[in-house]
């Protein structure tokens, strides 16, 4: 699998390598790879895929669940889908409360006690994901765990998800999509390698 959505996932531009041409994130971290999977929803067939992937993650893993819950923005569609395919009720979480209307962080119905995964499009640092998983927690839902489409594999969210004692599964991976790359003539040899520096030290990584 982890090759499969990598493949597809670079194949409708999803992901895009720009080596020679860095990306700039919100962070200010210079990147050669940019993920956008929102990409994935103009794709009937690759947005099903995606969806299947997903839910027979959900089921895998966490088939005690009792509701799906999506993260804003970019997991909002992506667990409407999952929820939908699994029949099971659907909320999503905001990164912080409205400043208007009702105030809310969690929009949809939930209850005490309800069993949750969170789904999700990307993991890099894990930031924001686990401030979503935070809010539920503190409505009293129980988290089981995320599932996301793709993640960059840095240490810094293997701790965080660690500490946090959020279980995460992800469908792809960066080592998967690299490799993926190299077969289907993304990259060059050159390229390559500075794809593999930036990952050893996204943090101070320049071009």
């Amino acid at each position: 699998m982890p090759q499969e959505v990598a493949q597809h996932l670079l194949k409708i531009q999803a992901i895009q390598l720009r080596p020679d041409q860095p990306f700039t994130w919100a962070s200010g971290w210079n990147s050669p790879i940019y993920c956008d999977n929102r990409v994935s929803l103009s794709f009937p067939e690759v947005r099903t895929y995606i969806k299947n992937c997903l839910s027979a993650a959900v089921k895998a893993y966490f088939p005690e669940a009792t509701i799906i819950a999506g993260v804003a923005t970019a997991g909002i569609a992506q667990g409407a889908l999952v929820a939908d395919y699994l029949d099971l009720p659907f909320c999503y979480v905001r990164p912080e409360p409205k400043k208007h209307g009702m105030g809310n962080q969690i929009e949809g119905k939930i209850e005490k006690g309800q069993k949750v995964v969170l789904i999700e499009d990307l993991i890099s640092t894990g930031g924001s994901s686990l401030k979503a998983a935070d809010a539920l927690k503190a409505a009293g839902v129980e988290v089981l765990g995320m599932v996301a489409i793709f993640t960059y594999g840095f240490e810094i969210a293997a701790d965080n998800f660690k500490n946090h004692q959020i279980p995460l599964y992800t469908l792809s991976d960066y080592n998967a999509l690299i490799e993926e790359a190299v077969k289907l003539n993304y990259v060059t040899e050159t390229q390559l390698m500075t794809l593999q520096d930036w990952r050893v030290s996204p943090s101070t990584w320049k071009k």
